[in-house]
């Protein structure tokens, strides 16, 4: 991955906490006392995974959509847009299944790990 894509990246991930209530102090993850995460207003892990899982299927959506609603012939849709539209919801389900991977990988390292 390019050191370009890394940063736009990192600056999702930023807004993304941002918007979810989290103020990283200048770009660093801070570590939560244990206990805290239940005690404050902030989504959980589970709720964030959710909200970017139903961000992905309504990209998918309304991208189908658009490309139905071209296929018929409605006005106003260009087949550029379309092409737009069905390649970022690519793009996002692509980034989903990555996560969904990396999610599984350290599952696996946490299950073999030796007690």
């Amino acid at each position: 991955m390019s050191t370009l894509g890394i940063d736009q990246v990192l600056a999702q991930i930023r807004s993304l906490s941002a918007q979810a209530g989290a103020t990283p102090a200048a770009g660093a993850l801070r570590p939560q006392p244990l206990g805290s995460a239940a005690n404050s207003n902030a989504p959980g892990f589970g709720a964030l995974l959710k909200q970017g899982i139903d961000a992905v299927n309504s990209s998918q959506q309304s991208a189908d959509a658009l490309a139905t609603a071209w296929e018929r012939g409605a006005p106003g849709v260009d087949l550029a847009r379309v092409m737009i539209e069905t390649q970022k919801a690519a793009v996002s389900f692509q980034a989903l299944t990555q996560v969904r991977n990396r999610l599984i990988n350290v599952y696996q390292d946490i299950m073999n790990m030796q007690i």
